[in-house]
């Protein structure tokens, strides 16, 4: 037997039936949770009103069939445009948000949901809809605490749940924070695969090659971590900026006729704390020109 009772069914709407909100709206009804469906778009309901999903035919149906809200939407601007005209009808329910948005776009729908009678809960989903429900997924929350435990239930079907704080913009920032190391490292392999490609070599064979290498790179980011936290930049075993400099993989792309924006992004990043004379500190220096961006230049090439 179970150490405890199998939690009470929650009714959810979920509005917005993308690749993501079908997902969710899957992964609720699997787990025994009342489910009203809505698209701003019609005709993307059929299957999960087959698996048990009711389909609303209105926004303002959908929000008062639950007294939880989920937007899975396009963007911000399409969040206010759905909610809006019906914010009479979302006041007294929850609504978690887990619409990509920017940590103060996130701020911006809490303090408009306060001023709507409505509790707000933002979220950055850290998995890709095949895997809603199922080992690896994981849901970043923030803002009211209480949604955050009286939703728990539904919340975790859909993955593993971290509250990171009362502040709704923490944890889009996170989710945010944490595409940007994957973009920049994707974009790094791609180049890399035009590299070799100019010599013939598939795509497939370097990545056989690039996984575990760069997997075994990963272990680098705690120490980075520890540099960056204490600002200690010149302390031993770093390897320097100085000989961190990119010139030659710049002139390597160059010669086999690639673009090198990829790597003229880090090699700027690198070239500008040499200029200002730390090329003897190591190479985790580079978060400071990205900490501190390098101020614009006017057209005609004068600051």
């Amino acid at each position: 037997m179970p150490d405890h009772p199998p939690a009470a069914p929650q009714p959810v709407t979920v509005l917005g039936l993308g690749a993501l909100g079908s997902a969710l709206a899957v992964a609720a009804v699997a787990a025994g949770h009342p489910t009203t469906v809505w698209n701003r778009t019609p005709g993307r309901a059929g299957a999960l009103v087959a698996a048990g999903a009711r389909e609303a035919r209105t926004a303002r149906d959908a929000v008062t069939a639950s007294p939880l809200v989920v937007s899975v939407l396009l963007d911000h601007e399409a969040v206010h445009a759905v909610l809006d005209p019906v914010a009479d009808a979302l006041a007294g329910r929850t609504l978690v948000n887990l619409t990509t948005t920017t940590p103060e776009q996130s701020r911006e729908l809490a303090a408009w949901a306060a001023d709507h009678d409505v509790v707000h809960l933002d979220g950055g989903v850290m998995a890709v809809p095949a895997t809603i429900g199922g080992p690896g997924s994981e849901i970043l929350y923030s803002g009211s605490r209480a949604a955050f435990d009286g939703a728990r239930p539904l919340l975790d079907a859909w993955g593993a749940s971290t509250w990171f704080g009362e502040d709704p913009g923490l944890a889009p920032l996170y989710d945010l924070a944490l595409l940007a190391g994957m973009y920049a490292m994707f974009a790094g392999f791609f180049h890399g695969v035009a590299m070799v490609g100019t010599a013939g070599v598939s795509a497939g064979d370097f990545a056989r090659r690039a996984a575990p290498w760069l997997a075994a790179m990963t272990s680098a980011l705690a120490e980075y971590a520890d540099v960056v936290d204490r600002r200690d930049y010149a302390g031993p075993g770093q390897q320097s900026l100085a000989f961190s400099d990119l010139a030659d993989l710049v002139r390597a792309s160059e010669e086999a006729g690639l673009a090198t924006d990829v790597v003229d992004a880090v090699q700027a990043l690198v070239r500008r704390q040499v200029d200002a004379g730390h090329g003897a500190h190591g190479f985790a220096r580079v978060v400071e020109s990205i900490r501190t961006p390098a101020p614009a230049t006017a057209p005609g090439g004068e600051g």
